[in-house]
């Protein structure tokens, strides 16, 4: 049978690279496929040509993608292509033509189809794995390797990945569970892309005339190296700059305007900004506003007007107000908009369809635009190279970067794109070479098992094969290599302590034991030091705790030894103990810490110290100190500095026994006694080494079965499993996909939300999805009164015992609850207005729509899961709430 590769091939205006022609060639020899490139290589066209060769054979073909927007994206190209009798939609939000041959979907919708055995995957010939990288993602990596391992035989997947430094390690592992498979790696992007630092008005290259396919990190731009040296020797205002890597620096930056501007002369646009926060991202639009700088002609400013009142349409006014929709505007129509998670859909929506007509110049965005979202640009602009991971600002990593400049460069219209950074003080021209050049990030899996996970898989193929399967993991792949290379060297060291052990053998007798016996005199010294230390500090900390105001001490030790009398006990100041405030003989005021009493302290003396004393008044500081050294003297107090405490270790049974038996010993008369002693050092380190190595072994041998056999027990604890049986609880877990899935269920088992209304309902639920994205500790949210608080309550008691039942088992999968959302859920869902519950809760409006969708997704799992549940009116509040929360700006449809 002739291939139908030419028509497929004919069906785009330019003419496919030799990896697209290969991982084709390999969907026509009926093998699976992963395909790794840089972004914006075009590596979807063989996704593509598996939803082409379906069409043709009469199957079924699955897209998936990590994130709703790309479905979104990924649906609208397919429809566009093959017509929309042909192409559905499967997200949490949406389902369109659910039943079409070719079927667009987030990966978790594919993977609930795989346990819930459903019938639309009779017939599947391929699964199309976008952007498969993201397995390593630590909240939602799983789904990957889960749907992965489950997929029929007969399946053909076509993964899709960025460049990534183990493709050949991936690809050997899916070729373990998906059978033939073959494996395509390309670097080349077919734009080149050209490196450059945006400084001091001047958009220098990177590298000194380096193609840009091969840029060398030792041929950094010597021009560029002097500016960023005379910066760091002069530095804003002639100070000092700081050199860090590459740069953490806030001063001496152009204005988001002045960077546009400069880009524009140049010819660089359009061009995306990376600002890895949403706040500096709506500044940067905010500072166009304020500008006179417009970057669109009067034609184009009408077909942005033009396009957005259509896509709008159906927003009611107070809502648009309440989202900003007139400065939205008022920047689109300049040729500027923000792109980030906090944005209603809608608004990210229509950003990027101007943006690819060619009708918005400038986008600032977070870094979730990088994900596969299909938003090329001439140039790529990064402000900073550090950013907020949720714990810490970290530097961008190699692959992070590489990501993010992917974006520059659009194929089949710009000859070069553009990568620019820019400068900050501190920044190091070479360290920003050796992150631009860099090609080693390795893909990791975030695998581990789920109790969703364990009831569905104990459920369909029984423990044993559960087990089996969850070792077929990425997971347990790479951690089985780990454990070759660990194997390796345990080897070595055991060569290595043989040729240690002779050494060490001494003629007078067993000098293994005599080298134990000086080993266990050292640790017993280490060991009495370290109690004697934490002793004397605990006995320091309680008689510092009992010094009152008045008392005169001698300040044992530190820069402030001698003579002092205590103005402030200071109790009060944390973890870090009591730091009394005190006036020392010399006449200054100091707050003493621990450091300075390394044995306790006693009263010595009282002094009345006068109302008047004024810490910051050299003359009363003087009186006082001078009283001070008057009452000292009256009182014979003397500041005298602790006297050095004999050893425990002199009176200690077992070092008097040991030295006794060290002394006893053949091998202590050996005149090459030391010498046999360094060789034993030798040896009992890298015995220790090798115990080490060992452990790290057995840790690794099966731990992914063994976390499985662990959360297994817990649900056998609960009640959820009865040996090989899935009990009725656990075949509600079974439909609970969130990732307070036990919670979930534990509250279905045990009435938590028996008798609750709609709002109430919703309320309680959003404790399960929500979580807020910065942990803020200052004031409790607010929450209802009533039932729903005391649902709230009863959840939160939940969490607790199955998190203290999780710790007796060694898992820890159950984070905690968070009730930041609940007002919100609870206001909606009862009917208010957008205008008034966002400004109750401070939330964007992005993030409300994010979290109330999924809210939805929550609470359409638990209708199914109480379906058994008949007079709980779970399901029934379940479902009205599903309808109250998709009104108004939820329910606004995100495909068009």
């Amino acid at each position: 049978m002739a291939s139908p590769f030419p028509q497929f091939s004919a069906l785009y205006p330019f003419g496919l690279d030799e990896f697209q022609i290969q991982g084709c060639g390999a969907l026509d020899e009926g093998h699976g496929v992963l395909v790794a490139a840089p972004t914006g290589a075009g590596k979807t066209v063989v996704g593509e040509y598996a939803v082409f060769l379906a069409l043709e054979q009469g199957r079924k073909c699955f897209y998936t993608t990590p994130i709703k927007a790309l479905s979104n994206q990924k649906f609208a190209d397919l429809v566009k292509r093959h017509g929309a009798d042909k192409v559905g939609l499967l997200t949490g939000d949406n389902s369109i033509n659910g039943d079409a041959p070719v079927v667009v979907m987030t990966t978790e919708v594919l993977r609930n189809m795989l346990y819930a055995g459903s019938s639309a995957l009779d017939g599947l010939g391929f699964v199309v794995m976008d952007e498969v990288h993201y397995l390593a993602d630590r909240f939602r990596g799983a789904v990957w390797e889960e749907v992965i391992i489950h997929l029929p035989e007969s399946v053909q997947l076509v993964s899709l990945s960025a460049t990534v430094s183990n493709a050949e390690e991936f690809g050997e592992w899916l070729e373990t569970v998906r059978g033939r498979t073959r494996i395509i790696v390309s670097e080349h992007r077919p734009v080149p892309l050209w490196q450059h630092v945006l400084a001091g008005g001047k958009i220098f290259d990177l590298y000194n005339g380096v193609d840009p396919e091969t840029p060398d990190a030792a041929r950094v731009n010597p021009e560029l190296v002097r500016y960023c040296r005379q910066e760091e020797r002069t530095g804003p205002g002639g100070r000092r700059g700081r050199s860090a890597g590459v740069g953490r620096g806030r001063s001496g930056q152009p204005s988001r305007v002045d960077v546009v501007d400069r880009l524009d002369s140049e010819g660089l646009l359009p061009a995306i900004t990376f600002i890895f926060s949403r706040a500096g991202c709506e500044g940067a639009v905010q500072q166009f506003l304020r500008s006179n700088v417009r970057l669109l002609s009067q034609e184009d400013r009408l077909k942005v007007r033009a396009h957005v009142s259509a896509r709008t349409a159906e927003i009611p006014r107070e809502d648009l107000n309440v989202l900003g929709y007139h400065d939205f505007l008022d920047a689109l129509e300049r040729g500027v908009a923000a792109h980030h998670a906090g944005m209603l859909p809608t608004f990210k929506e229509i950003v990027e369809e101007l943006f690819v007509q060619g009708l918005v110049k400038a986008v600032f965005a977070t870094e979730t635009l990088a994900l596969g979202i299909n938003m090329p640009a001439r140039s790529v602009v990064l402000e900073s190279l550090v950013k907020w991971n949720g714990e810490a600002h970290v530097d961008v990593t190699p692959g992070e970067y590489t990501q993010l400049t992917g974006r520059a460069g659009r194929r089949g219209i710009d000859i070069e794109g553009h990568a620019v950074v820019v400068y900050r003080p501190g920044l190091d021209p070479r360290a920003l070479a050796g992150l631009a050049s860099t090609r080693t990030y390795p893909l990791r899996s975030s695998f581990k098992p789920s109790y969703n996970m364990a009831v569905n898989l104990v459920g369909q193929v029984g423990t044993a094969r559960a087990r089996a399967l969850l070792e077929s993991s990425f997971a347990q792949f790479q951690a089985d290599r780990a454990v070759v290379g660990l194997t390796r060297q345990v080897k070595r060291n055991t060569e290595a302590l043989k040729g240690y052990k002779e050494s060490m053998t001494c003629h007078l007798g067993d000098f293994e034991a005599y080298a134990a016996l000086r080993r266990a005199l050292s640790d017993r010294e280490a060991e009495l030091s370290r109690l004697n230390s934490s002793s004397r500090r605990a006995a320091a900390a309680s008689a510092v705790e009992k010094l009152k105001t008045g008392d005169v001490i001698t300040v044992p030790s530190g820069r402030r030894a001698g003579l002092a009398v205590v103005l402030d006990p200071g109790l009060d100041t944390g973890k870090e103990g009591p730091r009394p405030l005190v006036l020392t003989a010399e006449r200054q005021v100091v707050r003493l810490s621990m450091l300075d009493f390394p044995v306790p302290v006693e009263p010595q003396a009282w002094m009345r110290i006068p109302k008047s004393f004024n810490a910051k008044s050299p003359q009363s500081r003087r009186d006082l100190a001078s009283a001070l050294r008057t009452k000292a003297g009256a009182e014979g107090v003397r500041a005298e500095r602790p006297r050095r405490q004999r050893a425990d270790a002199a009176d200690d049974a077992e070092i008097i026994r040991l030295r006794n038996a060290i002394r006893r010993h053949p091998c202590h008369g050996c005149d090459d006694r030391e010498n046999h002693a360094r060789w034993a050092e030798r040896y009992w380190r890298l015995q220790r080494e090798t115990e080490q190595l060992e452990r790290r072994v057995r840790g690794r041998t099966n731990s992914i079965a063994r976390t499985f056999d662990r959360v297994c027990s817990v649900l056998t604890v609960l009640g959820y499993l009865d040996g090989e049986q899935v009990t009725d609880p656990g075949r509600r877990l079974a439909r609970i996909y969130s990732e307070l899935d036990l919670v979930a269920a534990e509250c279905l088992r045990e009435g938590v939300w028996d008798g609750l209304d709609a709002a109430e309902l919703a309320c309680a639920a959003s404790l399960l999805v929500y979580e807020a994205r910065i942990s803020d500790d200052a004031t409790p949210p607010r929450v209802p009164k009533g039932l729903a608080r005391e649902a709230i309550e009863r959840t939160m008691r939940i969490w607790l015992e199955t998190h203290n039942l999780e710790a007796d088992y060694d898992v820890d999968f159950q984070r905690e609850p968070d009730t930041g959302f609940a007002w919100a859920a609870y206001r909606w869902a009862s009917g208010h207005r957008l205008e008034a519950v966002l400004d109750e809760v401070g939330l964007p409006a992005g993030d409300f729509v994010r979290w109330c969708k999924q809210l939805i997704d929550l609470l359409g799992q638990i209708a199914d899961a109480a379906a058994a549940d008949q007079g709980s009116g779970v399901r029934e509040a379940a479902r009205e709430a599903v309808g109250l929360i998709r009104r108004g700006v939820v329910a606004y449809s995100s495909v068009t």
